[in-house]
């Protein structure tokens, strides 16, 4: 009879959909899974003319398993390369040619440096100032950050419109007159490292010295040695003039340049400029509220972290951050139409559409959150009411089995 075959096909729908809501459950912690559901259809036989009035069906069938692509929630973690998508798209992993996509963000360096996930995919991505083209490995630089020449130094902070002037020695010119180890030939001073084109420390102190009521004189030392002065003679030291409000006249001032071979292998002579233009002579006290170089000696690797565009800096010791590179995104016009391979990996299919590759922060791409990664999108509580109902479901078609055995029975045993 019919209603074998229809409570047939009702008991295999609801095996299906037990099973497409246990593939939920089991993976209900696994990092960027996405639930699927077990969409259905009527069946109905057919003739030339269409389907009569008064049929009855034939029961039903599996039409689709539709992936759900809502966001998971993000969960943080202590690890940098944990990246979390929240919005649109795909990470982009490879290995061996072979190109997939996944919103599981689990990574970790291996051990030539690369960022790759459990399965040893590299996260692909753009090259550092590469807005477009081919993608490549990321990899995380693991030597040292190079050293850089201080080149500039600034100077904010405060002379003393107290201060006395320091009378000049007649026979010589004003500004030639400070002598480190004699401290009635300054007023006040202060000290720094600079950094040579190797990254050697040396230590560079100015010294002030009040030459008239809105005049003073700056000379830069190193030990006992004055270095100010182009040619590195200690024959002209730097001028500063305030106005009667007591802020810089920078047209009146003469600047301080430094320069010094600093004689231990490096590779050029220090030429450092002072920028004094900030510097003020107001009240009673001397202080230094900055005095800031731009030179750094070599880093070591201490950290990784990843913006929310996607971009990797490596953190050095030295201070630098240095970008590797920036995450690449991809998106597809239908995500349900991905094909799922296994390990939270889908490859594109002439469904989803061809990948549209973009960077996190634009158009139609989500942000990245580093520290964290995204978690499966299932709700146990419904999916659990999904379990039920797929049991009744069964129980029922059963039953409707059941009742034709019993009609069945009862016509065989007629007489």
């Amino acid at each position: 009879m019919p209603s074998f075959n229809i409570g047939l096909t009702g008991i295999n729908a609801a095996s299906k959909d037990l099973e497409v809501t246990g593939h939920n459950i089991s993976n209900s912690s696994t990092a960027g899974f996405k639930g699927s559901r077990a969409e259905f259809a009527d069946v109905f036989a057919l003739s030339y003319t269409g389907v009569s009035r008064l049929a009855t069906g034939s029961g039903v069938n599996l039409a689709a398993v539709s992936q759900q692509f809502n966001q998971g929630d993000l969960e943080f973690t202590d690890n940098n390369l944990d990246l979390a998508l929240n919005g649109r798209g795909f990470f982009v992993v490879e290995r061996d040619d072979v190109r997939e996509y996944t919103r599981a963000g689990q990574f970790l360096v291996d051990k030539d440096g690369f960022i790759v996930n459990s399965a040893g995919q590299n996260l692909m991505g753009y090259p550092p100032g590469v807005r477009s083209g081919e993608l490549n490995e990321i990899r995380v630089t693991t030597g040292e950050a190079e050293p850089r020449a201080t080149s500039e130094i600034e100077a904010l902070m405060n002379l003393s419109a107290a201060a006395p002037t320091i009378p000049p020695d007649p026979d010589n010119d004003p500004s030639v007159d400070i002598e480190p180890s004699e401290p009635d030939t300054y007023n006040e001073s202060t000290s720094l490292t600079v950094y040579d084109s190797r990254g050697g420390e040396h230590t560079v102190s100015l010294f002030f010295q009040r030459t008239g009521d809105s005049e003073w004189a700056v000379r830069a030392f190193k030990g006992d040695q004055p270095i100010d002065g182009i040619d590195g003679d200690g024959a002209t030291a730097g001028e500063l003039v305030f106005t009667p409000e007591g802020t810089l006249d920078l047209d009146a001032s003469t600047p301080l340049e430094i320069s010094f071979d600093p004689e231990n292998g490096a590779a050029e002579p220090l030429n450092i400029n002072v920028d004094f233009t900030e510097t003020t002579l107001y009240g009673d006290r001397f202080g230094v509220s900055r005095l800031n170089q731009d030179g750094f000696a070599p880093g070591q690797l201490i950290d990784v972290d990843v913006d929310s565009d996607g971009t990797v800096f490596a953190r050095f010791t030295n201070g630098v951050n240095r970008s590797l590179g920036q995450v690449a995104i991809a998106n597809f016009d239908n995500p349900q139409g991905l094909q799922p391979v296994g390990g939270t990996n889908w490859v594109e299919t002439s469904s989803s559409g061809q990948a549209l590759m973009g960077r996190a922060g634009e158009t139609g791409f989500g942000l990245i959150q580093g520290g964290a990664f995204e978690n499966s999108n299932i709700n146990i509580a419904e999916q659990l009411v999904n379990l039920i109902t797929a049991q009744r479901n069964f129980q029922a078609n059963a039953q409707v089995i059941s009742t034709a055995d019993t009609i069945t029975q009862t016509i065989i045993n007629l007489r």
